[in-house]
């Protein structure tokens, strides 16, 4: 055979071989070891193509993608009722669980919806929360309160209705129902026994509150929620994650209290501002001229790595 053959044939085997390679690896993104940073799994997307961005598996979804991340997981994610406080059959709670893909067990992370309850995109949130490698479980607070929404089953209700039940929610039984919504994920045959939670907007707030309601919380993630009055944050023990747009002072405004408070009391409360950003930039990534793109690049790999620290990978 001459040289211009053999070296024809010699490139057509390398191309096969490279063919076969890519054809093993996953096409829905990178996995990721729990045990590796944000930045690595940032790092990871960007190898296989991908930018971080409102479509990249690094991040969460944008509102505007959610139903389609949530539509090609790989995860396994089911709808489950869990028992309300009392334990009486009208007093249970409906949540979204999603699973990571990992060999050993996981902790778990609860998920706090925001004003207009639980919708695609924290069912995305949680989605991703699993591919970082946490059991992700979203309660519907809102439940048996406002009817399903006709046309996004089976997610809690329309935006109007869901703003108008969350002012008659009692917070002592919002807190409750998170005790027992994080008891029932701890108890799963795959969780390990300990968990945080991460809320946005009114759900941050509660997140919040929460570190202030629960002595055995493990971490606490604050998306642009109010700080409680500084009385309450006495009872406060588990680490508390604060991320916060620039362009959001009515919550901005009570940041001061609880890091005063929580840093005169020895407490860890690490908090971040991001530039430009507004208020829900985690959820509207397109908006503020990039801004709340750019607040979700650092502040996801921030949420992973507090909770990694914090919860055990």
């Amino acid at each position: 055979m001459r040289p211009r053959s053999l070296a024809l044939a010699a490139c057509t085997v390398t191309l096969a071989a490279c063919a076969s390679r890519m054809s093993q690896l996953p096409v829905d993104g990178p996995h990721v070891h729990p045990a590796d940073s944000g930045g690595a799994t940032a790092m990871a997307a960007m190898q296989h193509g991908e930018m971080p961005g409102a479509s990249s598996s690094a991040l969460p979804a944008g509102a505007a993608d959610a139903a389609q991340r949530l539509t090609s997981s790989p995860r396994h994610g089911e709808w489950v009722t869990v028992p309300g406080p009392t334990g009486a059959p009208g007093d249970s709670v409906r949540a979204w669980l999603v699973y990571p893909e990992r060999r050993t067990n996981a902790p778990v992370v609860v998920v706090i919806h925001e004003i207009f309850g639980l919708t695609p995109w924290i069912r995305a949130v949680a989605d991703q929360l699993a591919a970082d490698g946490f059991i992700a479980i979203a309660p519907d607070l809102l439940t048996g309160r406002v009817p399903t929404n006709a046309t996004n089953l089976p997610d809690s209700a329309t935006e109007a209705a869901a703003r108008a039940a969350i002012g008659g929610l009692n917070r002592d039984v919002v807190q409750q129902q998170l005790d027992a919504t994080a008891r029932y994920a701890m108890a799963l045959p795959a969780a390990s026994k300990t968990y945080g939670v991460v809320g946005f907007c009114w759900g941050g707030g509660t997140s919040f509150a929460h570190a202030v309601h629960a002595p055995s919380l493990g971490a606490a993630v604050v998306y642009y929620g109010p700080t409680p009055p500084a009385a309450q944050l006495s009872s406060v023990r588990a680490p508390v994650l604060g991320l916060y747009g620039e362009n959001d002072q009515r919550v901005n405004a009570t940041i001061p209290a609880a890091d005063s408070t929580l840093s005169a009391m020895g407490r860890t409360y690490v908090k971040h501002i991001y530039t430009g950003a507004g208020h829900g930039f985690l959820r509207q990534q397109t908006g503020a001229n990039g801004a709340n793109m750019e607040a979700t690049r650092q502040a996801w790999p921030e949420t992973v790595r507090f909770f990694r620290q914090y919860l055990g990978s």
